[in-house]
């Protein structure tokens, strides 16, 4: 009996492609990997699931897009300078790509947000530096929202107030960046697209490119089933306040996810999958699995916003479920 052995070629330094020069933190931002999968997309030669791992982003989640792309402009329109401090509310990523970006800048911050947000997220913006203003857990990212603007109010010759709920830079970093990866990656074959609501930027910015390039593909939303969750970063849009740059319009469709199905599917992508992802990936999944069920062919498209390492203190990972 034969056994036969693959053999490994050895490299010399001359056969590796040369290494890039040096790069600032912000040239990072982007060009994220896109993910398959293994054992939880059910084996039907014709449909693929795939997800955008955001967590290589050097802030760790998609929302170093939008924050890259509402700092730039504003020191491009001369609404943001070192004599002012960035303002903003956020649930945690945000405020972290904020606090990321502004350090390597030389900008103050000061971040608004709700008190129940993880305790890494807590330990990651103290490390940055950054002035935190905790707001009362049970208005959720909406207290946040009314704290901002009272500080805003109160001094507004002092801040720039970056209102990422409401800054079209916001979905216009994902128009420019995010869905023309998708669209490379899957060699133009994404047939569906699927994202969350929170600010709503990456699922509006995305679907309208997306759309520009190949009109049939269907994008579909999802959120919170109930007004009380625990999907960090995500809204119920019939009970929060409405971002202004959300337009359900672009939505084909919107489906909701409920936290146990959230926090479920999470466990299953750790244990399955070897993905370590935030609660809003494990959302993301299960409404991806959801848009799969529905079809018989096709390539869906989601984004895992951030991985597992902010929400490890939370309690959702002990069940045996």
């Amino acid at each position: 009996m034969f056994m036969i052995i693959e053999t490994i070629p050895v490299t010399t330094a001359q056969d590796r492609p040369a290494l890039a020069g040096p790069r600032n933190v912000l040239s990072l931002i982007g060009n994220t990997p896109l993910l398959s999968f293994n054992r939880i997309v059910p084996e039907r030669s014709g449909v693929k699931i795939y997800a955008k791992a955001e967590w290589a982003n050097p802030g760790g989640s998609v929302k170093d897009r939008p924050a890259k792309s509402i700092l730039l402009e504003a020191e491009r329109s001369g609404q943001m300078s070192r004599d002012k401090i960035l303002v903003d509310s956020t649930s945690g990523n945000t405020g972290i790509a904020y606090a990321m970006i502004c350090a390597a800048r030389g900008y103050r911050l000061k971040i608004c947000m709700p008190s129940n947000v993880s305790v890494e997220r807590k330990q990651i913006l103290a490390a940055y530096g950054t002035e935190i203003i905790y707001t009362d857990p049970m208005e959720g990212s909406d207290g946040a929202i009314r704290r901002v603007r009272e500080i805003v109010q109160e001094r507004p010759e002092l801040y720039f107030y970056a209102n990422q709920y409401d800054n079209p830079a916001n979905w216009q970093a994902h128009y420019e960046t995010t869905a023309a990866e998708i669209f490379e990656q899957t060699q133009g074959r994404i047939t569906h697209f699927v994202a969350g609501l929170g600010t709503s930027g990456t699922f509006v910015g995305t679907s309208r490119r997306l759309k520009e390039f190949k009109p049939p593909v269907r994008c579909i939303s999802f959120q919170p089933d109930s007004a009380f969750h625990g999907l960090e970063g995500l809204k119920h849009m019939a009970s929060a306040i409405l971002p202004g740059i959300y337009d359900p319009a672009v939505a084909d469709e919107d489906l909701t996810v409920s936290t146990e199905e959230a926090y479920g599917m999470t466990r299953r992508l750790a244990r399955e999958e070897g993905l370590l992802v935030g609660v809003s990936s494990g959302a993301a999944m299960a409404a991806a699995l959801k848009v799969a069920a529905g079809i018989r062919e096709g390539v869906i498209v989601t984004v895992f916003c951030d991985s597992g390492d902010k929400y490890l203190s939370e309690r959702f990972w002990n069940s045996s479920d």
